[in-house]
């Protein structure tokens, strides 16, 4: 998965939200731009077309992120590459928090869909078919690269908005990581069936889309066996993290940013013992977050009088 470190070029800031592309993104569209040239009287209208592609994109990936922070996560930043977007959110570790967070992105496809429609209509209505064939090919054509990455998004297979949608409607039932587990394995299944389609079609982009698919399942399985482990550790009741209200595990699970030994931070007031740094905050190992151990004592105490 791309980030905004490696090859992307920053485009703008919106909101607090930087936008990057992945150098990669004009290589594939020269190639796409260019490989359709029959679709439309001249060259200008395959670019337009991709740029549109690239709105739609970029529209859906700003649902995801501001939907995220309206619910008091984190969200400062997304990249476009070749197969899509990514936004980098963290919302808090709530199954509804986590659910709009998701379901935003789609839900503006969606909300494109009677806009692009009205326009398909008007186009046909105006004898634009016939008159301005370009703009009402264009036009059809946005229609149904919107309907598409809907479709697309929606498949019940992690990481895909569908299968993180699934991942989050079974969190209300059977916990966090559990409901991690079953949304990797079924998207495991997934990947299986690209891989199929893959071969079958002799499509890059399939293959493309299976390895980063399997990619993200497999580290989502690894996640969700991290969280069935940490759920099952002892904990310090007198602690609570500010963010997600999850009392810290006892045991040595914070390293030293020094030394590099591991340490019980709780324990030792946020003190290594072993080569005696000082850290003034703490990292929550259940949702990431990093506070003051002065707000974790807060915390705990304001949690165990509600």
């Amino acid at each position: 998965m791309p980030t905004a470190r490696q090859g992307s070029i920053r485009l703008f800031r919106f909101n607090g939200i930087d936008l990057f592309l992945h150098w990669s993104w004009f290589l594939v569209a020269v190639i796409e731009i260019n490989g359709r040239t029959k679709s439309y009287s001249s060259l200008i209208w395959n670019v337009l077309e991709y740029l549109a592609l690239f709105l739609i994109v970029m529209l859906h990936e700003f649902g995801h992120a501001l939907a995220c922070r309206q619910v008091g996560g984190t969200a400062n930043q997304i990249v476009l590459w070749p197969l899509g977007g990514v936004a980098f959110v963290d919302p808090p570790p709530r199954p509804g928090a986590t659910l709009w967070s998701i379901a935003a992105g789609p839900l503006v496809n969606v909300a494109l869909m009677p806009v692009l429609l009205a326009l398909w209509w008007l186009s046909r209505s105006l004898g634009w078919a016939g008159e301005m064939p370009n703009v009402h090919a264009l036009l059809v054509t946005i229609f149904w690269i919107n309907l598409g990455l809907l479709m697309f998004n929606m498949l019940p297979i992690y990481p895909l908005d569908g299968g993180q949608i699934l991942r989050a409607l079974l969190w209300f039932l059977l916990g966090r990581a559990r409901s991690l587990m079953v949304a990797t394995v079924l998207g495991f299944v997934g990947v299986a069936g690209f891989i199929a389609l893959a071969l079958w079609r002799q499509s890059v982009w399939f293959g493309v889309l299976a390895v980063f698919m399997l990619m993200n399942c497999w580290g989502g399985l690894r996640h969700a066996q991290a969280l069935l482990r940490l759920a099952k550790l002892p904990r310090r009741d007198e602690f609570a993290c500010p963010r997600c209200k999850t009392a810290p595990p006892v045991g040595d699970f914070w390293k030293c940013g020094r030394c590099g030994q591991p340490f019980d931070t709780f324990q030792t007031g946020g003190v290594c013992p072993h080569c005696s740094a000082q850290f003034a905050v703490t990292k929550c190992l259940d949702c990431g977050a990093e506070q003051p151990m002065s707000e974790w004592m807060n915390s705990a105490l304001i949690h165990s009088h509600s």
